[in-house]
């Protein structure tokens, strides 16, 4: 057993409104630069829908991810070091820009310096890429709220999949977002499709980043990834990705798109994973079973063989201390509801979803029905509007039962807190219905209803002799880079990482903030 730890996170799509105020902060915070106007390092899609880019989902056309080679071997979809070498100059596996969307602006002069007239001036959108006039006709998330599901949906790879079990008839649509950002993996294929060994994930935390010295601009990255949260500057000439907003998570604070979510839907926390049994959970020969698989490797963060290991492993004792309040871990392993983003992909993904339950309350109470009622809610479920196939492609490759098992968790969830909070006698059988305590029941409420801030962010501080030995590191995230004379720096620059840069100036930050309130207090 080698233990190693991890930052993950959780989002519950229950919670999910879909207004993308996690988009646009985390635009504003990192791809507000030229260069990545196209970028969304954090983007909502509407589901069903074809997601950004467009369609990037089907590996078929992509390859992106792992699959298994005849004699059971991890391989990339894209090909190894030949195929890389053959095609280079010339990745045919790219999406082109109309896959994203040309990114646009208005001609806002036009508009405020009109003269006056007896026509209104309008300001029309203009290309930042070609500076001329341009029909906008897809964005990061042109499937919102269902618009054109009639004209656009069947090009959902998954509803591809399912042909008759989804129809965009009015009376039988659903809807509901998903927020999507990297999922820095543990066995990330972007990592091992870089020719020039810029991907590199963070041992002390699981953190998938960019050398923006080493790299060249391949783009290999862009295509090995089966996520498509890879992305070229074409400014700089260097990939970018979320980088999970380590320079805050350095000094205890959450990312900036989890500080940010209006429905407090994200939870940010560390587990810890046996290292030495990575290649049998992503070499699983069924698919359906790798969900399994990867749960199988995260470690109970309590057990007293597994902390001596981290010890020997030299994670330290707050670390320790982190992971055994994490809720990431008891959310994925303790209650078994979050599940991770298409685990078929073999990248053993570290975001995860609790899936939706809402669409079918929302059915019961429109039909006169008692939508908190557990045997309502039970029935719905095996007839829900959202067919469970459809969860079950997007979390546990195509396996329902354990989607299944999740639902009915949450419902048993919501009918049993109803019964506390009318004062009601507790009926233990709902909870044991579904494999579960009172006791659980409730902690799982207070962890997914009513958890206060740091109860949803546990978030240990990098240590000083972590920081001090990053000082000596020349790779940087992938902002390092900010082009002052329109040339393109191909690694001869070296700036400060911006991991020191930003480590001191939030710390100094949070520090300052502490004392403030501790002043106000007193």
């Amino acid at each position: 057993m080698r233990v190693m730890a991890q930052m993950g996170m959780v989002m519950n799509l229950d919670k999910c409104i879909g207004c993308s105020t996690c988009s646009v902060t985390c635009k504003q915070a990192w791809t507000n630069r030229p260069g990545v106007e196209y970028v969304w390092f954090n983007n909502v899609e509407t589901r069903p829908g074809q997601g950004y880019p467009r369609g990037y989902e089907d590996q078929e056309k992509w390859k992106g991810g792992w699959k298994l080679d005849r004699k059971g071997r991890l391989r990339l979809k894209a090909g190894g070091r030949i195929r890389k070498l053959a095609t280079i100059f010339s990745n045919p596996n790219l999406p082109n820009v109309d896959d994203y969307y040309e990114p646009w602006t208005y001609d806002y002069d036009s508009l405020l310096n009109a003269p006056a007239g007896d026509d209104f001036p309008v300001a029309r959108p203009k290309s930042l890429i070609t500076d001329k006039d341009m029909k906008v006709e897809w964005s990061a998330n042109w499937d919102d709220d269902l618009g054109g599901a009639t004209e656009h949906g069947y090009k959902d790879p998954i509803v591809a999949k399912l042909g008759d079990k989804v129809k965009f008839e009015f009376e039988q649509a659903f809807m509901f977002y998903l927020p999507r950002i990297c999922e820095h993996c543990i066995n990330p294929s972007c990592v091992a499709s870089c020719p020039s060994g810029a991907m590199y994930k963070r041992e002390e935390d699981g953190i998938v980043l960019v050398d923006q010295d080493k790299c060249r601009g391949w783009r290999m990255c862009v295509s090995g990834c089966p996520y498509k949260k890879v992305y070229f500057n074409h400014t700089t000439g260097k990939a970018e990705k979320c980088t999970m907003c380590y320079p805050r998570l350095e000094v205890g604070q959450p990312t900036v798109c989890s500080e940010t979510c209006v429905g407090r839907l994200r939870y940010l926390g560390l587990v810890l994973y046996d290292a030495d049994r990575v290649a049998e959970a992503a070499t699983e020969p069924d698919e359906t079973k790798l969900m399994a698989a990867q749960k199988s490797i995260l470690l109970d963060p309590r057990d007293p063989e597994v902390l001596a290991e981290a010890r020997r492993s030299g994670i330290p004792e707050d670390w320790l201390e982190a992971a055994q309040n994490s809720p990431v871990y008891d959310l994925a392993c303790r209650y078994d509801v979050a599940l991770p983003l298409h685990p078929e992909y073999r990248t053993l993904p570290m975001v995860w979803y609790i899936p939706p339950l809402s669409p079918v309350v929302d059915a019961l109470t429109e039909t006169g029905h008692d939508g908190e009622d557990i045997g309502n809610l039970f029935g719905a479920i095996d007839a829900m509007r959202i067919p469970i196939e459809y969860l079950a492609e997007l979390f546990t490759a195509g396996d329902i039962d354990p989607v299944n098992d999740v639902l009915r968790k949450l419902a048993a969830m919501r009918s049993h807190m109803r019964t506390v909070n009318l004062g009601e006698a507790v009926d233990p059988s709902i909870a044991e219905a579904v494999g579960m305590t009172i006791a659980e029941m409730e902690s799982m409420y207070r962890l997914l209803a009513i958890a206060k801030y740091e109860d949803r962010y546990v978030i240990p501080s990098a240590h000083t002799e972590v920081a001090n030995a990053l000082l000596e590191e020349l790779p940087g995230c992938s902002v390092d880079f900010t082009s002052t004379n329109g040339d393109s720096p191909v690694g001869e620059a070296k700036p400060v990482p911006v991991t020191i840069e930003s480590f001191q100036l939030t710390k100094q930050r949070l520090e300052a903030e502490q004392y403030s309130d501790l002043d106000h207090k007193q």
